[in-house]
């Protein structure tokens, strides 16, 4: 059985980025539309479904990260913000509003291709080994129904947080290293960008901790990683 190939919008405000994104991104396969701004962007994803959403931060009217935000409000697709910023704050502030990931301007198509290809895939679901289903503390992770219930209300995780949570509950009180953490979610090709844990934890803390600022689940470990305590049953 052939599987449909995946369908990205591009949204930018600069036609010749469209137009160059659509006709690189056409000739590999994927179903592409684009938008010129974040509100007409937000009327194509109510009328239909994306796999993935390349997002340019600086556009007229409605920013990009207000963009994100909106997006990630009504939309499981995975979003690459696309900026001439570089500065870690800037980053931070996409990963905050919901992006997946972060492509600085000028880039090469070979990179985004790749950034695409490692955003389209997803963690398997945790191998028959581990626990399919996890309770602890009042929360339960279902790990087939991609379901988190905490304390009787359910959560809802972005896909990268839920690949996230996955990867650390399947190794539970065993520290994690943040190139591992990275590449087992994001892909071979990271395993330097930190900053993408630290936003993605403190946002499944949120979720799931009872006193986020005093987490009990999901631990830091300094200068190595990460660790998720599973409380004794």
């Amino acid at each position: 059985m052939s599987v449909a190939p995946s369908k990205i919008l591009a949204v930018d405000d600069d036609p010749q980025i469209r137009r160059v994104l659509r006709t690189a991104l056409t000739a590999q396969g994927y179903v592409v539309s684009d938008a010129r701004s974040g509100e007409e962007a937000l009327l194509k994803i109510r009328e239909e479904r994306f796999d993935l959403i390349l997002l340019d931060v600086n556009m007229p009217g409605m920013g990009g990260l207000e963009a994100c935000r909106q997006i990630r409000a009504v939309s499981e697709a995975a979003i690459i913000m696309l900026t001439v910023r570089n500065a870690e704050q800037d980053k931070v502030a996409g990963l905050d509003a919901g992006a997946d990931d972060y492509v600085t301007k000028p880039f090469g198509m070979t990179e985004l291709l790749a950034r695409i290809r490692a955003n389209l895939r997803r963690v398997p679901v945790a191998a028959s080994s581990a626990a399919q289903v996890v309770e602890f503390d009042g929360v339960t992770i279902n790990f087939p129904a991609h379901r988190v219930i905490v304390r009787g209300n359910e959560v809802r995780l972005t896909p990268k947080e839920f690949d996230l949570l996955q990867v650390l509950v399947a190794t539970p009180n065993v520290p994690i290293p943040h190139t591992r953490l990275l590449q087992a979610v994001w892909g071979p090709d990271y395993g330097d960008q930190v900053e993408y844990l630290h936003v993605f934890v403190n946002q499944i803390r949120k979720k799931i901790e009872p006193d986020p600022a005093k987490p009990r689940y999901l631990v830091t470990e300094p200068r190595l990683g990460y660790r998720f305590c599973l409380p004794a049953p």
